[in-house]
């Protein structure tokens, strides 16, 4: 009996594990989450005694964020949305974090130690323009000191307590725009100073508790104004005029206009257009001409005299007031790979208060803006620490000569990404390596049993989660035989590469993109797309992948493009090189070389292909093809269908540019549709069989074709925004085209429908997202197509006697036999975005990655959007898996792969492969950055990376132990048995 019982416990231990899951410590293992700001704007510093010493950041992801000073990171932060950018902000009161933005019509008030909103006050508008926001400095806890908004044409006072408008001024009627607003120390007075079609200045004296006008004051100005100023005084400014090659000095002492003229000429030889750098400095401006930085004093009568100068770039923070009633101001400018800073008095520019010198990364381009901050050391002396925004979007704390901190915020901007595998890890890597010693080991086995057993204290926990993480090897730099180490590429807006681990998210390297072009224009590629180049068979130990990027000079369409090609173990740019032409597109081609380099081909604006890599074998490669190359290109209302030539050797030498010729043309009618998606089928993507077998065990042929495009139309009165037309006035209608020929192999029309569309395309099914005007409510609609042309092979018996040849080629001239299925469902949240998991062999059961409105990214089986859903499934359709019908989709909390996690601001979501057929990485990048493992099947291949491997042989001894001992106790009592 007691044998029974030790048996049935060990047993019980045994399945325990099954049931087993504690989240606790598995938290981190197979995801991460990375938080960003964007590129900083707007800053305001907040460095009382008091308190904790943050700086206020405003960045162009329109995000407003307190930062610690003394270690970066977020203590609070706020995503406004991609519609409502931030124009200003400002600390109220000593406690009100005060941001204005979508134009000067919304201001808010945030609670400065948690970011919590106080209040929001929406500001009327009337028109388009230029915003301003004006927090006085000495503002106290009442309505006597207000702040000043402008936008939209009107003049706002609002008080910082509670969000009221105390008044307003309205500006619509003269088209009056706002440049500054000054407020004298002590006065209700406040100078209001703007332009009138930038031809006429004037200046409103207006009474800033109750809105009069005191006293107005015009003067026009020949030639115009180009809008850029400086305020130099309480009641000086300095702007540039419409040709930005003079200086006008406006002066409004007592309400009257002055101006007096300084042509850039008389202050600066071989001058050009001018740009002015800093927008407060007291009696001082400085002003960029041809790459040399002036600083210009303003005298009592206006008069200007150039004081300094830098033959380098050179960012300018605003003046700061200091001790002694001075105010002083920091200049940081470039030398090679160091960065000088300089902290000068304004009126004294010979007093040089700092002077650091600090070494930089390269592989950050050079300072776009500096914000200045001053402290009081200990020996009562003035210290003073800098926030610099650099060019590729990273943001710097330079205190006492050094770095302080640094943030990668151009990883907030992330607009392409691809993978890379590691390098393969060397042989002869003993267990000693990372299980130190034997006491080690037994310990960590020790503390797993532990675990399982439920028997383990919050330390342990701790070291449990430790010890995963360590024996996991999930960060080394090296390749491992499931694949789930890899590297992420992901190109930013400014131009620089990264490379991220999956491990841990950690930047492994990262470059920024310069041009091999020594002219001015194009100093800086901007960044376009990200390819694979060349990826090495997996024998081939000796060569490094390599990614090609794609840029151009230029923000127009016929700028010229610029080629990089980045060693992807390294980060170090192979080449790169001017290819003199412009960029339209970039055809990746299903060939490559000897070298394993893929081809690709370039398409210009006049109308030419480009060939890449130039070289004689690539070239005999593609003309072998060269009938077999077709691509399309979508226009506005248009799509067209596009056909190799012949070589443009006529028109230029080069043997690698071709000719096209138009082949068809899908045109859509103006007055009733409009193109808003287009989409086509990933060309890497694996099928697994091109066959389904359904419920009447029937055979199912896929339209597998990788020519197909999904088009999504929407009449134009609805291309705006949703619930801006009725049902009647908007309809949705969706194609899918073949690209070889230009046929129309189906259309779908939806009524009283609206977008914008989001759709995700796979094999042969695509399934897309709407708004339904009827409803009043979000659609998912999933098309399958299948080839009918094909039926006959669903024969056994002519396969086998060889009736019919299943190796004759496919040619899209011949027109397809297919039909197409359809269901539509009811959706309950708006989407950003839609991605399905993809594995090695396409084996795996797929899910929809739905990026929601909400950012998070719910993840939704396949079978709950298969149009063969029906009310009531027979028995074949359930055991063949498909579900009962519902009008809408599921929503469950527990499929959100991302957790309590949101990915604010996202934009994108990449899967990819693992070498384990079970399991796909998924990447979801926006302003944060997100990362995990998913399973759409389970881990049925692999064992669980908690499996406990020392309760497994605890349970074989004892099992094999009581074996023993029943069958030594079975011999004594049948021996005993006999003796009787």
């Amino acid at each position: 009996m007691a044998i029974r019982v030790f048996l049935t416990l060990l047993l019980f231990l045994s399945s325990a594990i099954l049931s087993f899951a504690l989240y606790e410590d598995q938290a981190g293992l197979t995801d991460w989450h990375q938080r960003y700001i964007g590129k900083v704007k707007h800053a305001v510093f907040h460095t009382q005694k008091t308190g904790r010493k943050r700086v206020i950041v405003s960045t162009e992801e329109n995000v407003v964020a307190s930062l610690d000073l003394r270690h970066g990171e977020i203590f609070w932060r706020h995503v406004l949305g991609t519609k409502d950018a931030i124009d200003g902000v400002g600390i109220a009161l000593g406690k009100y974090v005060i941001t204005l933005s979508s134009e000067g019509s919304t201001l808010r008030a945030w609670n400065l130690p948690d970011g919590q909103m106080v209040w929001e006050t929406s500001l009327h508008s009337a028109q388009h323009s230029k915003s301003l926001l004006s927090v006085p400095i000495n503002l106290k806890v009442d309505k006597d000191y207000p702040i000043i908004v402008f936008g939209g044409g009107y003049l706002h006072a609002v008080s910082a307590i509670d969000g009221e408008v105390l008044w307003k001024k309205d500006f619509t009627a003269e088209g009056f725009e706002v440049q500054r607003v000054l407020q004298p120390p002590g006065s209700s007075i406040i100078y209001v100073l703007g332009f009138i079609n930038f031809s006429e200045a004037v200046v409103y004296q207006i009474d800033s508790k109750s809105g009069e006008v005191v006293a107005e004051k015009s003067m026009m100005f020949p030639g115009g104004f180009s809008g850029e100023i400086s305020s130099v005084s309480s009641d000086k400014v300095v702007v540039l005029d419409s040709t930005r090659s003079i200086l006008v000095t406006i002066g409004f002492i007592d309400g009257d206009i002055s101006f007096q003229k300084t042509p850039i000429s008389d202050l600066v030889e071989d001058s050009g257009k001018a740009e002015i750098l800093s927008a407060l400095l007291s009696n001082m401006l400085a002003v960029k001409v041809n790459k040399r930085t002036l600083f210009v004093k303003v005298g009592g009568e206006g008069k200007l005299e150039v004081v300094d100068s830098l033959s380098d770039e050179t960012a300018m923070s605003d003046s700061l007031p200091v001790a002694d009633d001075q105010e002083a101001f920091a200049s940081v400018h470039h030398e090679g790979s160091k960065i000088h800073l300089m902290v000068k008095l304004v009126n004294e520019l010979d007093n040089v208060l700092l002077r650091e010198t600090i070494q930089m990364d390269q592989h950050r381009g050079r300072v776009h803006k500096v914000f200045m901050n001053n402290y009081i050391r200990t020996d009562r002396s003035n210290g003073f620490r800098a926030l610099i925004v650099m060019e590729d979007h990273s943001l710097l704390l330079l205190q006492q000569g050094a770095i302080v901190w640094s943030r990668e915020e151009g990883l907030a901007s992330v607009t392409d990404v691809t993978t890379a595998e590691l390098p393969l890890g060397k042989d002869g890597v003993s267990v000693a390596k990372v299980e130190h010693t034997l006491f080690e080991w037994l310990k960590g086995h020790v503390l797993k049993l532990k675990g399982s057993l439920l028997l383990a204290s919050p330390e342990d926990v701790v070291a449990i989660q430790e010890l995963r993480v360590k024996s996991s090897g999930k960060n080394k730099l090296t390749r491992d035989h499931n694949g789930f180490r890899k590297l992420i590429l992901a190109l930013t807006r400014p131009g620089k590469l990264f490379a991220l681990h999956t491990g841990d998210g950690r930047i492994v390297w990262s470059m920024l993109l310069k041009s091999p072009s020594n002219s001015q224009a194009c100093e800086r590629p901007n960044g376009i797309s990200l390819y694979q180049w060349q990826v090495p068979h997996h024998h081939a130990m000796d060569e490094n992948p390599s990614v090609l990027v794609v840029g151009k000079c230029g923000s127009d369409s016929s700028a010229p493009g610029v080629l990089s090609f980045v060693d992807v173990y390294t980060g170090k740019e192979i080449s790169s090189s001017d290819i003199g032409h412009s960029v339209v597109q970039v055809m990746p081609l299903p060939f490559t070389d000897s070298t394993e380099q893929r081809l690709h081909l370039i398409a210009d604006t006049v109308g030419h292909v480009h060939l890449y890599p130039k070289t004689s074998e690539a070239l005999s490669i593609f003309q072998r093809e060269f009938q077999n190359v077709y691509w399309y290109t979508v226009e506005a209302d248009i799509i067209r269908g596009h056909v190799m030539k012949g070589s443009c050797s006529s028109e230029t030498a080069d043997e690698y540019c071709f000719t096209t010729r138009e082949l068809w043309t899908v045109v859509f009618p103006s007055e009733s549709e409009k193109i808003i998606s287009t989409l086509t089928r990933k060309p890497n993507e694996v099928v697994h069989t091109q066959a389904k077998v359904n419920s009447d065990q029937d055979l199912l042929y896929k339209y597998v074709s990788r020519n197909l495009l999904f088009v999504a139309t929407v009449s134009p009165k609805g291309a705006g925004e949703i619930g801006s037309v009725t049902p009647e006035e908007s309809s949705l209608v969706v194609y899918l085209i073949d690209t070889i020929t230009g046929r129309i192999l189906h259309r779908l029309s939806h009524q009283g429908c609206q977008g914008p569309v989001h759709a995700v395309f796979s094999e042969n099914w695509v399934v897309y997202h709407y708004f339904n005007l009827r409803a009043h409510k979000y659609e998912v609609t999933v098309v399958e197509i299948y080839d009918q042309s094909r039926a006959e092979n669903k024969n056994v018996w002519k396969l086998i006697l060889g009736k019919h040849n299943l190796t004759a080629p496919i040619t899209s001239y011949s027109r397809p036999e297919v039909f197409t299925k359809s269901q539509s469902y009811f959706f309950a949240q708006s989407v950003k975005t839609i991605a399905v998991t993809s594995t090695a062999k396409g084996i795996t059961s797929k899910q929809l990655l739905i990026g929601t409105i909400g950012d998070q990214i719910l993840a939704l089986d396949k079978r709950f959007v298969d149009p063969r859903r029906t009310l009531n499934p027979s028995q074949a359709e359930k055991e063949e898996g498909i579900i009962p019908l519902t009008d809408t989709l599921p929503i469950i909390p527990q499929a959100y792969i991302t957790h309590s996690h949101k990915v604010e601001g996202l934009r994108g979501i990449v899967t990819a492969p693992s070498k384990l057929e079970s399991t796909t990485h998924v990447f979801a990048y926006g302003v944060d950055l997100f990362y995990t493992r998913l399973a759409p099947s389970k881990t049925y291949d692999s064992l669980t990376d908690d499996f406990s491997y020392a309760l497994l042989l605890i349970t074989i001894v004892a099992l094999v132990a009581a074996i023993y001992i029943t069958w030594v106790l079975s011999e004594k009592k049948e021996l005993s048995e006999k003796w009787r």
